[in-house]
């Protein structure tokens, strides 16, 4: 058996999943997972040499009273879904931080090889300024989507995405070989820190980028782009290092006052 799709939800299946994992020989490659599975059969996963695509929807073991694992697999993409971000994130940064041996870290090959990290949309805040250096740990991706949708658990609409301009350009410079950066659509209350400004900054350091979806407010469109084009350190950065952005760009405006023209 090389790879897996498991599509039922129902955690009551958690048992067999495991046991179907458990019996994955070295040569198993991807996993989908749409139950939590057992710890021990989270481990056995951990520890296969060839397992390359990993879709995860239940939380990591518990290793508050047992070693952390001292290898991780060399994964090439990575779907964290739901309730298994924070966590997750969380204990790369252990691996990370953790036991060095003279072939790195746990995380070594991962980080060598991931180009592809997917967080799945919740109704709880999945990403914020905690989650930014977990994800820039992972230099080589190629392919960072993180769904966002205005909406939370009584459906008011609270913007779930916390990060602000700043976190934004901290991910545009660690990741520099992105081709497809994905942080959501329009806010859908236009209370996000994230704003057209940080279009540059991503511009500047992702010049291979060829799609961004970015989640920002609008709120003040039309000073923001003002403000860029004004900004003297912008347009000499923009000519020193030949910036250009390529974009895909989903933009919804809540304000009828914006002026119609805005000239460089």
């Amino acid at each position: 058996m090389t790879s897996g799709r498991l599509t039922t939800p129902w955690v009551h299946f958690k048992d067999s999943f495991s046991s179907v994992v458990l019996r994955c020989g070295p040569s198993f490659t991807e996993y989908d997972s749409l139950v939590p599975l057992s710890d021990v059969a989270v481990n056995h996963l951990i520890h296969l040499p060839h397992f390359r695509a990993w879709r995860i929807h239940g939380p990591p073991p518990d290793y508050s009273a047992t070693p952390l694992p001292l290898t991780f697999p060399p994964l090439e993409e990575l779907t964290l879904g739901q309730d298994a971000v924070r966590r997750w994130l969380s204990l790369f940064g252990r691996l990370e931080d953790g036991v060095s041996t003279a072939q790195g870290t746990p995380l070594s090959k991962t980080k060598e090889l991931l180009e592809v990290l997917n967080i799945e949309d919740s109704l709880i805040p999945i990403i914020d300024a905690s989650s930014v250096s977990p994800i820039q740990r992972f230099q080589n991706l190629v392919h960072l989507n993180v769904e966002v949708y205005c909406h939370d658990e009584d459906d008011e609409g609270q913007c779930i995405f916390k990060l602000d301009n700043d976190n934004v350009t901290e991910i545009a410079m660690a990741l520099n070989r992105l081709e497809f950066l994905l942080l959501g659509r329009a806010c859908s209350k236009n209370t996000c820190a994230t704003t057209v400004s940080c279009l540059f900054p991503i511009s500047v350091h992702c010049v291979k980028l060829e799609k961004l979806e970015i989640h920002f407010n609008t709120t003040n469109i039309v000073d923001d782009f003002k403000n860029i084009l004004e900004d003297p350190r912008s347009n000499s950065r923009a000519r020193s290092q030949g910036a250009r952005l390529h974009v895909w760009m989903f933009i919804e405006c809540h304000s009828t006052s914006m002026s119609p023209v805005l000239k460089p």
